[in-house]
């Protein structure tokens, strides 16, 4: 497992369903997650961790990409495998204002071998983009591409 400083690849391989039977969610009051619950939505899954360096630094921009695409129907949730408090205690420390998620299985079990690494789903639950690395999500080239998705 390693951070990955940049990097883009297209899939059409998978969906939210696949993700849901590998494994399960819960989010920072250890309540499980349904992500069958965010159908209808486009999701960007990212996953990261605190300990991260390029996952921190990308941060800020996923906020605001998330507060531009509010209005696209888009959700982005943070998904780490570390411990709910560590995550929790991450939250309060950088303030940031995700919805972070813990997966209750390792990220190399969920074939993810490299941090950050985010899934984008469209309404359909289908995985549309797979981005390995960090990227400047509020870029407007970004956002526009985000938007047509």
């Amino acid at each position: 497992m390693g951070c990955n400083p940049g990097g883009t690849k297209n899939k059409t391989v998978s969906d939210l369903e696949s993700i849901q039977l590998k494994t399960s969610f819960v989010d920072l009051n250890d309540t499980k997650v349904d992500l069958t619950a965010y159908k209808g939505k486009k999701i960007v899954i990212n996953y990261w961790a605190t300990w991260c360096g390029p996952c921190i630094k990308e941060m800020p921009g996923l906020k605001r990409a998330e507060e531009i695409l509010e209005n696209h129907n888009y959700t982005f949730l943070l998904v780490s495998d570390e411990t709910i408090s560590k995550i929790s205690a991450f939250k309060n420390n950088k303030n940031f204002d995700f919805t972070f998620l813990k997966s209750l299985k390792s990220n190399e079990s969920l074939g993810i071998y490299s941090l950050p690494t985010s899934y984008i789903f469209d309404e359909n639950g289908r995985k549309v983009e797979t981005i390995v690395g960090t990227i400047a999500w509020d870029s407007e080239q970004t956002i526009n591409k985000l938007k047509l998705l």
